[in-house]
């Protein structure tokens, strides 16, 4: 009998090509969502499509039973005729929303960006008579990527909170438990709130890539005001510069649980930073 065939969005990111990676291993039908061209593995469907124009996504939507959803922009907006095309075709959508969504009360308007939008897409998704799961991880460790060309240049990152301590997670461990739910029924209506195996402060993060890469590396901190200018100055959104550095400050004195969901859904511990590092070291010589 032929396996069902599973879309994935995000296909080319750190998360969405992982799950690319390990569907096909394990010989499931995955189709890979792409605007242009893409580095995918042999074998894999690539078909054009774009999540900012519903009506384009009738020939990657064709056939398939699953989708793993990663939504790519900082509002909903535009957000329900996707999910409606999606149910128009696949039975199932695993959408890969945020830990902060778990802080939002049911029906209370979010203030901060980031959750308000997957506040509003997991509200989509139950609604929209699919089987549904929302995945929750906490902080992504390929974040820290952002760090990579002041390493390279300098050795020396300059931000502010260095005693801010994260469970940032690996994109493998994500890309894991999204299998689990795109193949099996473990997962079907929850929302596993995913972390890394323990908190690691920004300091300590950025001495573990240098161990990684062999090369000196440190943390040099600067206030939250320079680092708000900083972020402008490089052409960040304001509304995402208004969203992360308030809520990761806030994190110094409530900081993110940590838990062992990875490996209660997988079976295998979740990788800790040092790991992380050293799979990446190449991305920060």
């Amino acid at each position: 009998m032929t396996r069902p065939t599973i879309l994935v969005t995000g296909a080319t990111g750190k998360v969405g090509g992982a799950v690319v990676d390990l569907l096909h291993a394990a010989g499931v039908p995955v189709r890979a969502l792409v605007r242009g061209a893409a580095d995918l593995p042999a074998g894999v469907e690539a078909v054009r499509g774009d999540l900012a124009d519903p009506a384009s996504l009738g020939p990657a939507l064709d056939g398939v039973d699953a989708v793993f959803l990663v939504w790519p922009f900082l509002g909903s907006e535009g957000a329900a005729d996707v999910v409606d095309a999606i149910g128009k075709h696949a039975r199932r959508v695993v959408y890969l929303s945020s830990a902060g969504v778990a802080d939002v009360a049911e029906g209370d308007a979010p203030g901060e960006a980031i959750t308000r939008f997957h506040t509003d897409l997991e509200r989509l998704v139950e609604a929209s008579g699919l089987e549904w799961t929302a995945l929750r991880p906490t902080g992504f460790a390929g974040n820290t990527l952002g760090w990579a060309d002041e390493l390279r240049a300098t050795g020396v990152v300059r931000a502010p909170l260095a005693r801010l301590a994260r469970p940032l997670i690996h994109e493998a461990d994500i890309a894991a438990v999204a299998v689990e739910a795109l193949t099996t029924d473990a997962l079907l209506g929850t929302r596993p709130l995913l972390t890394g195996p323990e908190r690691v402060t920004q300091e300590r993060q950025v001495a573990l890539i240098g161990e990684a890469t062999g090369r000196p590396a440190r943390f040099e901190e600067i206030g939250l005001d320079e680092a708000v200018e900083g972020m402008k100055a490089a052409g960040y959104p304001p509304e995402l510069v208004d969203a992360v550095l308030p809520a990761q400050a806030g994190m110094l004195d409530a900081p993110e649980p940590v838990n062992d969901e990875v490996e209660r859904i997988t079976g295998t511990p979740a990788r800790g930073f040092r790991e992380w590092a050293a799979d990446h070291a190449a991305d920060f010589r």
